[in-house]
């Protein structure tokens, strides 16, 4: 393991750029901007404050996508710090957790919340002790954007947060508060369909405090990597669901990863707990991101 980068505020959210530099959201209240970061970690710049930006994803057209949790609201971004509010309710009902969101084959974006609001489950910016059993209406949302349209396609989640499409063109979404991570199948045509469980990503000889698995992408290996908070690991999950490996991380708040670029076989990961980019040779390049 090394370290890429120090210093940044509850980092989230890693992105790779055509260029090779990154994306990072930082969500302390102090920073609370999208970070850009050069491609060997010693420059960086604040492209936008926004307030607690959390999941991002690019679209591959110049824009990025960001899960604002403070605002309630799904923005689009370019990194000339031009930010505006794309989206804030789904079906006439407000956001209220933005988490994570990730492109689908067809260009639909899917976007986590949730489903709690962010006094409730982290009161004066401390989490709650009794986070697990909050009354959670996590919810998986569609977002069409092309019109705008925001398409509610799951609900009652134990906090909804990670999510990703495999190569498989299943969509999977981490119930963070159960830490199952769930399957949708999923078509063009008729978008999300019938759900099973493909596994749990806790330890069960880990910490047992505030754990469970938080962002994560697929492996070209066809496996999934889940950074899991709490318990100073990423998760690999093969395709039956079973867990093959747990990559020890330096901080036991490791909050997401990317891939590196095709045949580097490194994944960059946010931990939060150091405020650091962590660097893992995995063996593996990174399943292609739909964009």
């Amino acid at each position: 393991m090394t370290i890429f980068v120090r210093d940044l505020g509850f980092p989230e959210a890693p992105v790779l750029l055509p260029d090779g530099s990154f994306l990072f959201t930082e969500m302390t209240p102090a920073t609370g901007c999208v970070t850009w970061v050069s491609r060997d970690g010693r420059s960086r710049r604040c492209v936008a404050t926004t307030g607690r930006p959390n999941g991002l994803a690019a679209d591959g057209r110049g824009s990025y996508w960001v899960a604002e949790t403070a605002q309630r609201a799904l923005l689009k971004l370019t990194l000339d710090g031009a930010c505006e509010v794309f989206a804030g309710v789904a079906e006439g009902r407000p956001f209220r957790f933005l988490n994570d969101l990730a492109f689908a084959p067809n260009g639909d974006l899917y976007l986590t919340d949730s489903g709690i609001d962010l006094d409730a489950f982290a009161p004066n910016g401390e989490i709650s002790p009794s986070w697990r059993t909050l009354p959670y209406d996590g919810r998986v949302y569609r977002v069409d954007v092309r019109t705008g349209a925001v398409e509610t396609v799951d609900r009652g989640l134990r906090f909804t947060n990670g999510i990703a499409f495999g190569s498989d063109r299943r969509l999977y979404v981490a119930e963070t508060a159960t830490g199952l991570i769930h399957r949708y199948e999923w078509s063009a045509a008729g978008g999300v369909g019938a759900k099973s469980t493909l596994g749990d990503a806790i330890d069960p000889d880990g910490p047992a405090g505030i754990t469970g698995p938080d962002g994560m992408k697929f492996g070209a290996d066809g496996n999934l990597y889940v950074a899991v908070f709490g318990q100073a690991h990423v998760a690999v999950l093969d395709p039956r669901g079973k867990v093959v490996r747990r990559i020890r991380t330096q901080g036991s708040m490791p909050t997401n990863l990317t891939f590196a670029a095709p045949g580097e076989q490194r994944i960059f990961v946010t931990e939060a707990e150091t405020g650091t980019v962590q660097i893992f040779d995995v063996g593996t390049d990174g399943c292609p991101l739909y964009c």
